[in-house]
């Protein structure tokens, strides 16, 4: 158990004296009283202190300056080790002291810490930081030089469990340096879990620790010792953002996204004008709901009888859709709030993005004292198709499906209305989040978890206003449906001001990309790859198990189509001796069965036919990749057909395996191509990679959502 008590004395203290750092006694302190390991030291005041203290705790030492106000001791020459003697000892404590005065005179010197001389072992780091996103994060990695050069380390949000320790041990590149490499003993792993889980604890209990740096932490067979200790304090590091609980955004997003009655601020029947096209949209999309638009100077509009005030609409309004300056929204804002509307769709821009936050920050307290939830603003709207509801004054969209969207930008919300459209695949919603003033993903997610018409959530997002919040939100819905994430800006934020080894290696897009993956989300590398994710991953069925089988009449293709797998973390499978038998049946001579199985290019549909179908019978394996070339003998649409033909046979039979398809040839594979999709079979003409990308997004998803046996 933790020993709190101690840690709230020293911070007290620390406040009460204005320091924005623990001394490193206090840090041994801190962590004594969470049960981290350190060397035994003393703190001593005279260099005849240093001196018996360290025949005390045994030759040799190492000397560390202690003042309150030199923060890298390093720098400042404050580091002194391997001293073996005792006139060493005395001639170390005087240089510590004179160089720490030279590099700061006005430095208060508290002493030297006399620590116990470590050796062996493998240095690593541990930390703990608080990330503008995310908040409190705990991060793990080589030690010294290395993490500096390399940067090899992994991120996971605080408090973790010891599994998750354990991934993040195992999850560095150099993990194999920690498992013994060249005879030597590995580390403890438990020890270093250990020490992970209990700093992550330690930042969760008192959050108004910014930063704890162990580096380096020194690991051995036996142990894990925290070499030396930073510890920063800094009160804004414990604010938590606003959150509403579920229970709020679900009352407020349902009313939102199945409103009964809108009204649009700003509607106009002049053609041209953002109040007149979103207007057409929702009239001419369908939108059974009562529609009445608000302007002064109009009695009608579209047919529609107008009000000059939203507090003249009779009943209850559920949606306000503005499309007024966004000087006016303050105003309109307190009337849709006064009339109890649960959204304001803002579709206006002027506010944070131009640099004006006050007008922003306006706009939201009112919102807040009414109780009122901002989509935006500056958005192209919004669209939910099983309710024919187009709230924009963009394109009007009513292909229906299961794919809910998402994006920060106009421009690619109009990206994903075009694929979606030309892809034929139909979607369930398309959402514009603008500046996220208010409304954001993890609202959208929790809305789109119970949202019976949504299979699978793709997100594009430049960034995420409360990360900790997406996470834990985006973990639970993952569990039962895909979420596909696009995060821009995926290079490093620069070389930004930080203390310690640990913030200035959270700068970087890696603790997006760890902790996106602790949540299930799957991250895509592009727009496409977001829109294919979309489209491709609700068709294929979920796959029972890790083994998958490249079957392809190319050599060339099932060798690209090989990369691809170990691109994407599929596992080939070795294929055992009587089903290598089995392939071979329908294979010619020359031909090669193992994985890729190649059929070779010459072979008729029935060679196609039977090896499919050999694969989809086998229990053994779970996914199947085929590589298509185009010949005379087997022309493309042939194939497409007789691959669709025996995917639904088996189908038929209760057998659901995903099948992706690669083909390679003249034109006529994207008829082919097109063709195999329409029919339940994720397929591209001219790339093997793409492909076994949505397939590999798939088994991602499956993985974490605990779906594979």
């Amino acid at each position: 158990m933790a020993d709190k008590e101690i840690v709230e004395k020293i911070l007290e203290k620390v406040a009460a004296e204005g320091r924005a750092s623990l001394t490193a006694p206090e840090g041994r302190q801190v962590c004594e009283a969470y049960g981290i390991p350190t060397p035994e030291e003393r703190l001593a005041a005279t260099a005849e202190e240093a001196v018996a203290q360290a025949q005390e705790i045994g030759l040799p030492v190492v000397l560390k300056i202690v003042s309150p106000d030199i923060l890298h001791k390093t720098e400042a020459g404050g580091v002194l080790v391997g001293l073996a003697t005792a006139d060493a000892v005395a001639d170390g404590f005087r240089s510590i002291v004179a160089n720490a005065k030279a590099y700061d005179a006005g430095a208060e010197i508290t002493g030297v810490q006399v620590q116990q001389m470590l050796s062996g072992g493998q240095e690593v780091i541990i930390g703990a930081t608080t990330d503008a996103t995310f908040g409190k994060i705990v991060a793990f990695g080589l030690g010294g030089v290395l993490v500096e050069v390399l940067k090899d380390v992994t991120f996971r949000l605080a408090p973790l469990d010891r599994d998750q320790a354990f991934s993040m041990i195992d999850g560095i590149a150099a993990a194999e340096i920690l498992r013994g490499v060249r005879g030597a003993e590995p580390v403890s792993r438990d020890a270093l879990a250990d020490v992970l889980t209990r700093v992550g604890t330690l930042v969760t209990d008192f959050p108004q620790l910014a930063e704890v740096d162990l580096n380096p932490v020194l690991a051995t067979p036996g142990g894990a010792i925290a070499v030396d200790v930073r510890i920063l304090v800094d009160p804004e590091a414990a604010r938590e953002p606003v959150r509403f609980s579920q229970e709020e955004i679900l009352a407020s997003m349902t009313r939102i996204m199945k409103p009964a009655s809108i009204a649009v601020i700003g509607a106009s029947a002049e053609a041209g004008k953002i109040g007149n096209s979103v207007m057409k949209n929702l009239v001419d999309g369908g939108f059974a709901g009562e529609i009445h638009p608000i302007n002064p100077k109009a009695a009608e509009i579209l047919d529609r009888k107008a009000y000059a005030s939203i507090s003249d609409v009779p009943g209850d309004v559920d949606v306000a859709v503005f499309a007024i300056p966004a000087k006016f929204v303050p105003a309109a804002l307190e009337e849709v709030g006064r009339k109890g509307v649960a959204g304001a769709i803002l579709i206006p821009s002027g506010f944070g993005e131009t640099g004006n936050i006050e007008l922003q920050d306006q706009v939201v307290a009112i919102a807040r004292k009414h109780g009122v939830r901002i989509l935006g603003p500056n958005i192209y709207g919004y669209y939910y198709t099983p309710e024919n509801l187009s709230a924009t004054f963009c394109t009007p969209y009513d292909v229906k499906g299961g794919v809910a969207l998402s994006s920060q930008s106009g421009g690619i919300g109009m990206a994903i209305l075009g694929f979606s459209r030309s892809a034929k695949m139909g979607v369930s919603s398309i959402v514009g989040v603008g500046n996220k003033a208010d409304i954001d993903e993890d609202d959208l997610l929790t809305f789109f978890e119970q949202d019976e018409n949504t299979e699978l959530i793709a997100m594009h997002l430049e960034d995420l206003k409360d990360g900790r919040s997406f996470a834990e939100t985006a973990k639970r819905v993952s569990a039962r449906k895909p979420v596909v994430v696009l995060k821009a800006g995926r290079t490093s934020q620069g070389a930004k001001a930080a203390s310690s080894h640990t913030g200035a290696l959270a700068g970087d897009d890696k603790v997006y990309d760890d902790i996106l993956r602790q949540s299930g989300v799957i991250r895509a590398p592009g727009l496409n790859d977001l829109l294919e994710y979309a489209r491709g991953i609700p068709l294929l069925p979920t796959p029972k198990g890790e083994n998958v089988v490249i079957i392809t009449g190319a050599g060339g293709s099932g060798v690209l189509l090989s990369d691809a797998c170990v691109d994407n973390g599929l596992n080939l499978m070795e294929i055992p001796p009587d089903l290598d038998a089995s392939f071979r049946e329908f294979i010619p001579p020359f031909g090669a069965a193992g994985n890729p199985v190649d059929i070779t290019g010459g072979e008729p549909p029935a060679t196609y036919r039977n090896t499919i179908a050999l694969g989809l019978a086998d229990e053994r394996i779970h996914a199947l990749i085929l590589g298509y070339w185009h010949t005379i003998v087997t022309p493309p649409m042939i194939f497409a057909e007789l691959v669709s033909e025996v995917v639904s046979e088996y189908r038929a039979k209760g057998i659901h395996k995903p099948v992706v398809a690669s083909l390679a040839g003249d034109v006529e594979v994207e008829e082919a191509s097109s063709f195999l999709y329409e029919h339940g079979v994720v397929a591209y003409p001219y790339t093997t990679e793409k492909p076994v990308a949505v397939l590999g997004a798939k088994y991602r998803w499956a993985r974490s959502a605990g779906l594979l046996g």
